[in-house]
């Protein structure tokens, strides 16, 4: 399909949960609900249409021993974009990947920054490792270099207590939280334990990633404050075997990761019902495949969020709250098209029929 081409998508477009039209026109890369009246070259597609799907929590240039090159970042977005995921939050990157923005064919990134993280305290070659009285100001380098997000590692194992432990004061958190909001970004962190979190929500954060250790007592401060969470369960799928992997030299820890793990579905079937925000992110780079986003919607209801909602939180939901369009008139027209309704079954993700990116149909 040329530059200059029509596409008209025809069947059910999912604007919305319930709003549901009968057919778009892509007309110079963008949306219309009105019929161009010169079309010459108008190609269609058929089948139920749905804003391009997001990944709130992937990191595209990350590899498991820490920045890739440009050709294997390219292979990571291109896997995201096969499975319909046209928008990502990087959640944290030490690649730059600046140059996806160039591409036309790539998902569009809203980029976090690189990892900002205790010394010694997470991955090896992943983050920013400082102590406490620089957190402000690695906090403002990152939101100026990132796209209105800051990635904090909020807990890790503390080789000393043998278990997962929070990585920042109270007042440092406070600190560097207001600093980011000052200049214009949200922050968010990654949090398995329960020990962080109280301090992080009160502190101000936005969002936390994971969010296993979220108690039946922390739910409320969370709802209060609208502070959304991130549940990576098809990551999270992976603390058995790491707790396996730690058994002999953190027996405690390999015991905590556990008992997060069995309740994990309880956890985030929690949050839904006390309207905690909740998105979908697969935490895909490191060590973990990119492409997984279907089988993370698939995840959300076999938690017990409701189909509709969970489809919500790669989609329309997640789209408002990171503040991108979705099927408007004049958006940029990023969509996925399926043989079926997903509504009514989310295990349609896992196969598009066509998936477009700016206008074009890409796969």
């Amino acid at each position: 399909m040329s530059d200059h081409a029509v596409l008209h998508v025809k069947g059910r477009v999912l604007v919305g949960p319930e709003d549901v039209r009968d057919e778009l026109w892509v007309v110079g890369g963008r949306v219309s609900y009105d019929r161009p009246a010169d079309a010459q070259d108008v190609r269609t597609v058929e089948g139920w249409a749905l804003p391009g799907l997001v990944d709130a929590h992937c990191h595209v240039g990350l590899g498991a021993e820490g920045p890739v090159d440009a050709e294997t970042a390219e292979k990571q977005a291109l896997t995201d974009r096969e499975t319909g995921t046209l928008l990502i939050r990087d959640a944290g990157s030490p690649s730059d990947t600046r140059w996806i923005d160039d591409r036309e064919d790539l998902p569009k990134i809203i980029r976090a920054g690189r990892h900002i993280a205790r010394t010694r305290r997470y991955i090896r070659n992943y983050a920013h490792e400082i102590e406490p009285d620089e957190l402000v100001a690695y906090v403002a380098q990152e939101a100026r270099r990132g796209d209105g997000w800051v990635k904090l590692v909020g807990d890790w194992i503390d080789r000393d207590l043998g278990d997962l432990a929070p990585s920042w004061p109270r007042d440092a958190v406070e600190a560097a939280i207001a600093e980011a909001h000052r200049l214009g970004a949200r922050v968010t962190a990654h949090c398995f334990a329960e020990s962080s979190l109280r301090d992080l929500v009160e502190a101000g954060i936005d969002c936390i990633e994971h969010a296993t250790g979220l108690t039946d007592d922390l739910i409320p401060l969370f709802a209060e404050r609208g502070v959304a969470i991130v549940p990576t369960l098809v990551n999270i799928a992976t603390f058995p075997r790491l707790a396996a992997g730690g058994e002999s030299k953190f027996p405690r820890w390999s015991d905590h990761m556990r008992r997060l793990y069995e309740r994990r579905y309880d956890t985030v079937r929690g949050a839904y019902d006390a309207g905690i925000p909740v998105y979908v992110g697969t935490d895909a780079g490191g060590s973990l495949a990119h492409g997984l986003v279907a089988g993370e919607v698939e995840e959300l209801v076999t938690a017990g969020i409701p189909p509709l909602d969970a489809l919500s939180a790669t989609s329309w939901g997640a789209r408002a709250w990171l503040g991108r369009p979705g099927l408007e008139e004049g958006a940029p027209a990023d969509l996925v098209v399926y043989e079926a309704d997903p509504r009514a079954d989310v295990r349609v993700l896992a196969a598009p029929r066509r998936v477009v990116l700016n206008g074009i149909v890409v796969e």
